[in-house]
Order: structure tokens, then C-alpha cells, then sequence
């Protein structure tokens, strides 16, 4: 069984143990409140979310009542692993059946046996990066599919996301930088190691860590071995997570990589979290203290960003200003998911910056009867574009209500059950 399912089952046994004092001390009313909206975010995740073949609908457009593709593949992934974490919270057996047909569309993106990729995954970005398959999308929208096979004790989840990890390292793992390329051509089958499609790195000399990243986000390869037993994804894994401590800026963030941007000082909102979230896994197979350490540099660096309605906006920057057309209920939602587990860990800093987010992600829902029923149930997250035609473009993306999810599932059981 994988190590975050026994987290996530066996977690009310764990904290019977704890002291008192390391609760979030949350008023009863609380328990109300997360059950109710955990009800009404898994019939909007399963419902307007998710589109009848499984398949996340992306961004939602709120002046045109549009929806968009947006890395569907990433979007999807994280929608089933939401999905799963309320599932076994509240024993809704319909997030369960939505989550499982999202895997069934997951799965089904494989390229077949003779393709020049065969074995991969073909998750193309979409929007400004178009037809091209940026691996990120497929890592970290890897957990869920690990979950869904533990489940329900169908393998061909797990199998899938393990074929689609082998090709990354087979074919884009770079062992001496510590990172993977990142941008692959589905109807070539090029690899982009000498150019980028981010529009950051256009006008600029391209660098090795302009067209590889870590990739860790989803902690893919941790997840391979433990399901294949395989030492070389252990190792793998290892390898990028010691590059994330060695690259680790002393902000806590890791400014070097896109969506980061060391040029404008732009940090991304989830980004960092995702390093952060894999780093903690290396410590959970290691106890090595350095991966915990990085783990908190970063949980220091999420709160310097948190405004004080709980809020952390899609871009911040390094000299404390914030791009104030973003708030990003996913940002703030996943940093409470790692202040969390930092907590469970014995670091007590985070308390407040838990609660703050917790309010936020409560306080800021989309009502169950919102006329818009494209929103309804859904948790908050906006951007706000200006087209060069004078149009407006006012967005509200599925992934706040992926996180959204895995968070007030995780504080339920940490708090209530």
C-alpha cells in the first residue's frame, strides 16, 4: 500500500497519539461547515468540471460562459486525486465513480504500441504552449492515478502513469544536471533541448534550465517504485530532490526555473509547493533531515506570501508586491496542504497560516444555488487578462477546486476524525 493512502487512512490512529496541543484548535462549528462544502465541490468537480468523458473542461471564461482546454491531462489528474481525498473522507461513493471515469479518460491518452512515443502519455499544454507535451502536465497529474489503482485495486491506473515516468527517464533525464527536457513534440517526436515555447524565455540566450526542469512536481518516480519496487526510480527521485536542495533559493523558493521567473522576480503560486510536497516525500522514504529542512525554507517562503485574508495570488514577487488581478484559491489551498503536513511533522509555525487559508477556501465557495452553474459548488480562483482587442477575460480555473478538496479533506481528518 502506498505510503500516502496509509497517510490518508490511517491518519485519525496517528493523531490519537498527539498531544492536544498540536490541533488546529478549530470550534465544532467547523466540522459542519467542511462537510457541507466538500458535498457541494465533489457534485462541481464531477458534474462541471469534469466533461462526460472524464476529461477536465480547463478555464472558465465568465464574460463569454465559455470553457477552454488547459493541460487537461494535469487538470484531470489533479481533479481525481481531490476527488479520491473526499471520497475516503466523507464516503461519497460518487466522487469515487466521477474519479474513476477521469482515469479511464487518463489512461486512454497512451500512445500505442509502434508510435514513436509509445509508452508515453500524450497531455498536450494547450493554450499559449499549444499542441506540444509539456511532461510537467503529465507528472504532476500522476498521484491521483497511483490512488485510484489503490482504491479500487484496478492496476491498469498505475500501470499506465508508471509507462508514462519510464519514458521520461529513459528519453529526457538528464542525471548529471538533475533535471528532465521538458517540451516534446507529439507529431515529430522531438525533444526541445535548444528552445523554449515559454514566452519568459523568448529574447533571452536559452540555458539548460531554460528547457529542463526538476519535473518532481507529483513525485511520480517516488510513486513508481513503491509500485514496482524498482531501484533506479527510488534513485531517480532522490537524485532530483537532492538537485532541488542544492538549487533551493534562499527565499525558500527555487527562482531559477519557470513558472518562476528571476528576471521580473515573479513567484508562482504553486510551483514552489510542488517541489516542497516532494521534498517532504523524499524525507518519508529517507529521514534524511536536509529534504525536511528544504521542505520548511519553503513553508516559511509560502507564508511571507500569504496576505492576511488568507490569500496567496498567482504572482507574487521577490520585493513583497503581488499581481492583485490573481487570487489563487489553488495556491493558497495547496500551501495549507503542506503547512499541514509540516505541522503533522512537528513544526508548529503554521498554525495560523493553516487557518487563514482554511477561512479563505470556506468563506470564498461558489454558493451550492449559484445562478451561474457553471460555478456552483466550485471554490474561488480568478485571473484577470486584457486582450490586445479590447476584450476582457475574466477566468475561473477547475484546479482551485481540485486543492481545494485535498485540503479541507486533509484538515477534516486531522482535525475531526
Amino acid at each position: 500500500m502506498s505510503q500516502r493512502i496509509i497517510y490518508l487512512m490511517a491518519l485519525l490512529s496517528c493523531l490519537q497519539a498527539c498531544a492536544q496541543k498540536q490541533k488546529l484548535g478549530l470550534s465544532p462549528k467547523y466540522q459542519d461547515r467542511i462537510e457541507s462544502s466538500l458535498s457541494a465541490a465533489i457534485q462541481h468537480a464531477g458534474k462541471v468540471c469534469l466533461d462526460e468523458n472524464g476529461k477536465s473542461r480547463g478555464d472558465y471564461e465568465m464574460i463569454s460562459g465559455q470553457w477552454s482546454d488547459y493541460e487537461p491531462a494535469w487538470h484531470t489528474g489533479q481533479l481525481i486525486q481531490g476527488l479520491l481525498e473526499a471520497h475516503l473522507v466523507t464516503g461519497n461513493k460518487t466522487a469515487l465513480d466521477y474519479a474513476q471515469n477521469a482515469g479511464d479518460w487518463w489512461i486512454s491518452l497512451k500512445f500505442p504500441k509502434g508510435h514513436p512515443l509509445e509508452g508515453y502519455i500524450n497531455a498536450v499544454h494547450g493554450a499559449g504552449v499549444g499542441n506540444l507535451i509539456n511532461t510537467t502536465t503529465i507528472t504532476d497529474g500522476t498521484p491521483g492515478l497511483f490512488d485510484l489503482s489503490e482504491i479500487t485495486q484496478d492496476l491498469k491506473y498505475a500501470h499506465v502513469a508508471t509507462s508514462a515516468g519510464k519514458w521520461v527517464l529513459d528519453n529526457l533525464y538528464l542525471p548529471e544536471h538533475k533535471l528532465s527536457y521538458n517540451i516534446v513534440d507529439p507529431e515529430t517526436g522531438e525533444i526541445w533541448r535548444d528552445k523554449s515555447p515559454h514566452a519568459q524565455h523568448q529574447g533571452r540566450k536559452i540555458t539548460i534550465k531554460q528547457v529542463a526542469r526538476p519535473n518532481v512536481e507529483g513525485y511520480l518516480w517516488k510513486d513508481m517504485f513503491e509500485f514496482t519496487g524498482e531501484e533506479r526510480h527510488k534513485k531517480a527521485f532522490l537524485e532530483v530532490c537532492d538537485g532541488l536542495v542544492e538549487s533551493q533559493s534562499e527565499n525558500g523558493f527555487w527562482m531559477e526555473f519557470e513558472p518562476n521567473d528571476p528576471k521580473t522576480g515573479k513567484i508562482h503560486a504553486r510551483f514552489n509547493t510542488w517541489n516542497a510536497e516532494a521534498l517532504i516525500e523524499a524525507y518519508s522514504l529517507t529521514k534524511n533531515q536536509k529534504y525536511l529542512d528544504a521542505a520548511l525554507k519553503t513553508g516559511h517562503g509560502l507564508a511571507t506570501i500569504q496576505q492576511n485574508n488568507g490569500v496567496i495570488f498567482y504572482q507574487s514577487f521577490t520585493d513583497g508586491s503581488v499581481d492583485d488581478r490573481s487570487p489563487c484559491g489553488s495556491g493558497t489551498a495547496f500551501a495549507g496542504i503542506l503547512w499541514l503536513r509540516l505541522l503533522e511533522l512537528g513544526h508548529f509555525d503554521f498554525k495560523k497560516n493553516i487557518k487563514k487559508a482554511l477561512d479563505f477556501t470556506l468563506k470564498n465557495q461558489f454558493s451550492a444555488e449559484h445562478p451561474d452553474e457553471n460555478l456552483a459548488g466550485g471554490y474561488f480562483e480568478l485571473r484577470q487578462k486584457a486582450k490586445g482587442n479590447g476584450n476582457m477575460k475574466l477566468i475561473y480555473r477547475d484546479i482551485a477546486t481540485a486543492f481545494g478538496l485535498r485540503f479541507l479533506s486533509d484538515v477534516y481528518q486531522y482535525e475531526f476524525q
